[in-house]
Formats: C-alpha cells, structure tokens, sequence
C-alpha cells in the first residue's frame, strides 16, 4: 500500500468530513484504531489541521463514496509521488531559519512539543523549529520569563514546520526511545510498563454529610446514665 503522506492530518480530515468508519480510516492512514478514536474524542492531535486526501492526490472521491456505502470496504490510495520535496531541502544542516514574525511563537510551539511528545530531544525540537536548546530547557523546567501566558500550540499550523517534517520528528524519536527501552530491558532482564496512575486521594466527606452527622450526634440519645 502506498505510503499515506500527513497520515494524522488526513485522519483528522477524514473524520470530520466523511461517515468513513474508525477501522478504515485507521487501515488507510496506517495508525492504530485506538489513535484514530483519540483523533476523534480530541485527546490525540490536538490542534493539527486536517488535510484533504483528495485535494493533495493521495484518494479518489469515488474512494471515499463506495467506503461510506460499505463499512467493510478497504480504500485504496491514489499512485502519487510520496517524497516530493526537492532533493535540495530533503537535508537540512543546523537548525531551521525562523523569520522574524514567526519566532514570538516558538514557546508556544515548544510547549507543545514538550506536552505531546516528551520523547522528542531537546536537539531534535532546537532543528525542527529553529530554537535554542536553553530555551527548551527553560519551557520544559517551567522558568521560561512568559510561562505564565504560553499557550501550547502544534507548530504546524504556526508555521514553524510542516506537517511532514513533525512526523518525520517524531517518528524518529519514538524509534530511539524504543530501542533505548529494548536495551534497557535487555540490561534489566525487566519488562518495562508504563508507570501505574496513583490511587486517587479519598474523596473529602461531602459538607452536608458532614453537617448530617453532627445533628446525629447532637440529637441521638444518650446511652449512659
């Protein structure tokens, strides 16, 4: 099957603008269900932009009619140039040139970065974004001078990168850390799992229950004599 290009902003495309079910959108897009139900619940890809398989080529509108007629209908992608950046800026030395009015956004794309995809270097985001790896260090320890006012944002639709390089970037990442971990275990002779979610505290006794109990106490005879 041909390589989907975006597969997360065609995912979030596809939901909102087509009664494709979850399984095709997830065997289409390459991603797993359960990421494309987290698309749709808005837990995953917050804040990426659909983009439209039709308009860029990768997927006939007649694709999409015979999918929504037939849920069990496997959708085929259109032959389309997968690699059409120019072999000129396919390699990148140093990080990105950020232009002037685009760089009050990068705390704001580092956020994110940071909060969505914590296995992304810090070297990694200083490339993808053309930011400087103390002020990374800065947003991610919470002493950046404007914390208080950054809002996380995808920095695909902030211009700083396009969605292919962000994919790119993660994808690489997500790569390292899984063989850090295979290495890891393999050091251990442990299956590392996730942490598990702390035991939620006892919920406080709500004040009416609290004030019920007192008149109890207040009104219930006394045993001794």
């Amino acid at each position: 099957m041909t390589q989907i290009l975006m597969p997360k902003a065609t995912a979030v495309w596809l939901i909102d603008n087509t009664a494709l079910t979850f399984k095709q959108i997830s065997e289409f897009c390459n991603l797993h269900i359960l990421e494309v139900e987290g698309i749709a619940d808005g837990d995953v890809a917050g804040g990426i932009r659909g983009a439209d398989p039709i308009a860029n080529g990768q997927l006939a509108r007649e694709e999409i009619e015979k999918g929504e007629k037939d849920a069990g209908y496997a959708l085929k992608a259109e032959q389309f140039d997968s690699n059409p950046i120019p072999k000129s800026a396919q390699k990148r030395k140093g990080p990105r040139y950020t232009p002037l009015s685009r760089r009050q956004d990068r705390p704001d794309a580092i956020a994110w970065l940071v909060r969505n995809h914590p296995e992304v270097t810090d070297a990694q985001i200083s490339k993808l974004i053309g930011t400087t790896k103390p002020t990374i260090k800065a947003i991610r320890e919470r002493t950046h001078w404007k914390i208080s006012t950054i809002t996380p944002t995808d920095p695909v639709s902030l211009g700083l990168c396009s969605q292919i390089d962000l994919d790119e970037t993660v994808k690489i990442a997500a790569e390292k850390e899984n063989k850090r971990l295979a290495k890891l275990e393999k050091e251990t002779g442990e299956s590392l799992k996730p942490l598990d979610a702390p035991a939620p505290e006892a919920a406080e006794e709500p004040e009416a229950a609290k004030t019920e109990h007192t008149l109890e106490s207040l009104f219930k005879p006394s045993t001794s004599e």
